[in-house]
């Protein structure tokens, strides 16, 4: 088990792992493995599109004290990997789904860290009351305007030297375009924007007609 250039996600062999912030504690029925003492997560990149990301070189670093505000947190699979990786941070899980929030109350139970927000991200405004300044935006909702939530979001939240990650699902934007000139339209409405992008990765063969933006802050 080797620590990568991530601070808090390991590999061992072709797999990552985080280290169970809950012990004894699956969230998607991962694999769980002892290591000197410690239990770890292995991090499936066919069910999280942040881990596709990492395993096909993504490289970002996010710290142990980090904010997170996550928009489109689902059933929480990604979220409580990023939950791991924080010792004194703390997610602010934003998911308009009522049966995926279900589910993701059940994760936050056992997981402090994790601050669940039932609530659409097309209106930023309407959780301001409870989230702060934050070190990442992460976003991973399949809409056709996701660059335009994205903006409003980074641009109410996201601290000056903070940084930014968006999951593009090419379909959701533009069915007749090929996924890389859907991914290039979000990414040039992003740089209208005055955003600094720093790389675009594309998830396959984890995650199909995806890609992720990583934008600096």
């Amino acid at each position: 088990m080797k620590q990568t250039k991530i601070q808090g996600v390991f590999k061992d062999r072709n797999q990552i792992y985080t280290e169970n912030f809950a012990p004894k504690t699956k969230v998607y029925n991962e694999k769980i493995v002892k290591y000197k003492n410690k239990e770890y997560r292995s991090w499936n990149p066919y069910r999280s599109k942040l881990a596709a990301a990492i395993l096909n070189g993504s490289d970002f670093k996010i710290e142990p004290k980090t904010n997170v505000l996550y928009l489109g947190a689902a059933t929480g699979t990604t979220v409580s990997h990023i939950s791991d990786i924080l010792e004194n941070g703390t997610v602010y899980a934003v998911e308009n789904s009522a049966i995926a929030f279900k589910k993701l109350l059940e994760v936050c139970k056992k997981r402090t860290n994790i601050i669940p927000i039932f609530e659409n991200a097309n209106h930023p405004e309407k959780y301001s009351f409870i989230v702060p300044k934050v070190n990442l935006v992460y976003q991973d909702i399949s809409q056709r305007n996701q660059a335009e939530i994205f903006t409003k979001n980074v641009g109410k939240y996201l601290k000056k030297d903070g940084f930014a990650i968006l999951m593009v699902k090419a379909r959701s934007i533009d069915v007749s375009l090929k996924p890389k000139a859907a991914y290039d339209l979000v990414q040039k409405t992003l740089e209208e924007n005055n955003f600094k992008i720093k790389s675009q990765i594309e998830l396959a063969p984890y995650e199909k007609d995806h890609a992720a933006i990583f934008i600096k802050g």
